[in-house]
């Protein structure tokens, strides 16, 4: 009896660890107290603004991090909706040297929906990258994908994905 629990739990943490996917790089060691701010992420899943979603879930997860970050003005956002991601990114880069930010943190989303089927599994894949707001520089990036339980918000299930992304930051 011992054994058929034993392997039922190993499966089971077996099948949990296929739920989620996440790349390993090494992140530099980056000042908690520069000056922080988060530009438009890229919505490159089928749902409509998932992109804005979880650059508000981002602020959450970055503030419980320690960090204060500045949040690139949504007024303006509505106007660039027709330019190309480099664009967008080089322009939101100018406010970010106005502003005198350090760090940006960019990144996009590939995925944000819920499943088909019975269950409705909500899942959802992020990229984020930290540039050096002057010359736009990649000093980190990492990915991450997570496929929750079918009572799980999508909401729920980006925060643990940014969570474990901002997590993987080291800090002076």
């Amino acid at each position: 009896m011992q054994v058929i629990r034993n392997l039922g739990l190993a499966m089971a943490v077996l099948f949990v660890a296929g739920c989620a996917s996440f790349t390993n790089d090494a992140s530099p060691k980056l000042s908690r107290d520069a000056q922080w701010g988060i530009v438009p992420m890229v919505n490159y899943s089928q749902t409509p603004q998932a992109g804005e979603r979880s650059e508000q879930i981002l602020l959450s997860v970055l503030s419980e991090h320690g960090l204060r970050p500045q949040v690139y003005p949504a007024s303006t956002q509505g106007e660039q909706a027709l330019m190309d991601d480099s664009e967008r990114l080089a322009v939101a880069l100018d406010w970010a040297r106005q502003q005198k930010l350090d760090y940006v943190v960019a990144g996009s989303v590939e995925e944000w929906q819920y499943k088909n089927g019975l269950d409705g599994e909500p899942a959802v894949g992020i990229s984020l990258r930290v540039l050096e707001a002057r010359t736009g520089q990649v000093l980190w990036s990492k990915s991450g994908a997570r496929a929750g339980w079918s009572r799980e918000s999508l909401a729920g299930t980006a925060q643990t994905v940014l969570d474990k992304l901002v997590g993987a930051l080291r800090f002076e």
